[in-house]
């Protein structure tokens, strides 16, 4: 522990001399700190340790959960498909909440701490809730017996136990983690700016070995061992985060300053009262009587600032929805093709998600090195695009993977005909699981771009007060594009099926027409990629912030 107290930072090693205690910033004792000994690496990387974790245990149960959904708990296509968006959705909306306990009572380190707790539970429950399913398999014609409802129920239990963790961790880690370096300090500044492309890039690999390790591990040697280690991995993580503690600068709270969403609501307040000239309400005329006339101009432009930002979120919409197909659809579609490797050695269907964050590890260095360089010099932009054209390609990107993925969906039924498979769903279908390469590849490259963009954009645009729900903002797209995606599953299913023919999501997937479902989604994406390209092209920059 000293030893990690002594250094200080694996990657900034000139040792920094004591200097004033830290303004406004205490340990966990309430004591001053010091540059010295506190804070930079040596604390942020045991958040990285422990958010690693967390991003390997989330996608080693969501990467594979339709599988467990129509496997073990005799989900049909349809059922476990929504049941995984409305899953996910709720896990990158939960954020929202998150972000209000955090910064109205909890603070973030004891948010994180609140995750890991919840994490253990959840992840001890989904492992118990497998055991039983082992011992008690489900029959696909007595899906609603007593036992078997009592053990459904407690495996989505334990997977809304993890979507609440979720909520509590993801608006807070990041922030955390950057709190441990000095904004004011050169070398810490620096070295907080290097934390952000460590902090992805760490993640990355961490999900990249999760889908394919775990999913293996889960198809191969049983869903228990699975579940199992994904609980112990997070039970080590826990123990690491709390061994950082002494090194953790934590921030105090102004006193008389309210959270995010009050600052939120007391600005749109002061907009509509100013802007409702005939208005006589009470609340805008006691705000109006409290706030200066310069602090009322300030806060109606941060509310404008917000419901531009929302003009821009509901564009990005397509993104979420079609980022949703990755741990559904692709998957199911996976499972029908020929995974062979290396001779006899067969991929499970969740490994070939791999693809994704795989394309992201080889993709940004590719985007940092040459194209923003080049782009610099065409667009005369220090980072090569703005923060909208970014955003901009990667929803452009995303219309490209689902029009590739309704192509190769296409070639797939075909060739299931000419083979005599349509009636056979168990069978493989002789094509090559390489066929879902390229819309692997293209949602995982619109990712850095679409991603990686919004992040960026919604903190920088969002005003000071208010950067906790900037991140929260970002992950309720994602979480906005489950929902969209499990109601639009349902609604086609219902429809498709009401007149005795196959769903469109038929459990016999050569009989069903995902080629018609991504073909749809192709259209919403072009919908609303011409919406995002209506209202970016008129956003006018927060700050003068044109990067």
């Amino acid at each position: 522990m000293m030893g990690m107290v002594d250094a200080e930072a694996p990657f900034l090693t000139e040792h920094t001399e004591d200097g004033p205690p830290l303004a406004g910033v205490s340990d966990f004792r309430g004591r001053l700190v010091y540059h010295s000994t506190s804070g930079g690496w040596r604390s942020a990387l045991f958040v990285v340790v422990m958010e690693v974790a967390s991003a390997f245990s989330y996608y080693g149960v969501s990467a594979n959960l339709i599988t467990y959904l129509t496997g073990p708990l005799g989900h049909s296509n349809a059922a476990a498909a929504a049941g995984v968006n409305v899953w996910s959705g709720t896990a990158t909306l939960m954020p929202l909440l998150g972000a209000f306990v955090a910064d109205s009572w909890l603070g973030r380190c004891r948010s994180i701490i609140l995750a890991c707790i919840l994490y253990v539970m959840g992840y001890a429950m989904i492992t118990l809730s497998s055991v039983l399913s082992t011992h008690h398999p489900s029959l696909p014609d007595d899906t609603s017996s007593h036992p078997m409802s009592l053990q459904v129920a407690f495996f989505y239990a334990s997977l809304y136990l993890i979507a609440i963790a979720q909520g509590a961790d993801n608006p807070c880690a990041l922030a955390f983690a950057a709190d441990q370096f000095d904004p004011d300090h050169p070398r810490e500044c620096a070295a907080r700016s290097s934390l952000f492309n460590w902090w992805y890039f760490s993640l990355a690999i961490g999900i990249t070995i999760s889908v394919g390790v775990v999913s293996y591990i889960q198809e191969n040697l049983g869903w228990g061992i699975g579940f199992g280690m994904l609980c112990a991995l997070m039970l080590c993580a826990f123990v690491v985060f709390l061994l950082g503690t002494p090194t953790y600068r934590l921030y105090e709270a102004t006193p008389g300053t309210d959270s995010p969403f009050v600052l939120l609501a007391r600005s749109l307040a002061v907009l509509v009262q100013h802007d409702n000239a005939t208005s006589s309400s009470m609340l805008g005329t006691k705000i109006e009587c409290q706030l200066e006339a310069k602090d009322v101009a300030t806060k109606k432009e941060d509310a404008r600032a917000v419901l531009r930002l929302l003009s821009i979120w509901v564009a990005c919409l397509a993104y979420g929805v079609a980022f949703a197909q990755v741990m559904t659809l692709f998957n199911k579609q996976g499972r029908t093709l020929d995974r062979r490797i290396f001779g006899g050695l067969e991929l499970p269907p969740a490994a070939l998600q791999t693809l994704g964050p795989a394309s992201i590890l080889l993709f940004v260095p590719i985007y940092d090195r040459v194209l923003v360089p080049a782009l610099r010099r065409t667009t005369g932009t220090l980072s090569g695009l703005t923060l909208l054209q970014r955003v901009g390609t990667g929803m452009a990107l995303t219309l490209a993977s689902m029009s590739v993925a309704a192509l190769v969906e296409r070639r797939r039924l075909e060739t299931a005909r000419e083979h005599g498979l349509v009636d056979d769903p168990e069978a493989t279908v002789p094509m090559c699981w390489a066929w879902l390469v390229p819309q692997y590849v293209l949602i995982g490259v619109a990712g850095v771009f679409a991603e990686v963009g919004m992040q960026e954009f919604f903190y920088d645009q969002m005003p000071s007060e208010l950067r906790s729900l900037g991140m929260a903002l970002y992950y309720s797209v994602i979480g906005m594009g489950n929902f969209i995606s499990g109601t639009l599953v349902s609604l086609i299913d219902r429809i498709t099926s009401s007149g005795g023919g196959d769903s469109w999501f038929a459990d016999n997937l050569n009989r069903a027409h995902l080629d018609y479902f991504y073909w749809l989604l192709a259209g919403f994406s072009a919908a609303q990629l011409a919406l995002y390209l209506r209202f970016a092209s008129t956003y006018v920059y927060s700050h003068k912030r044109l990067r």
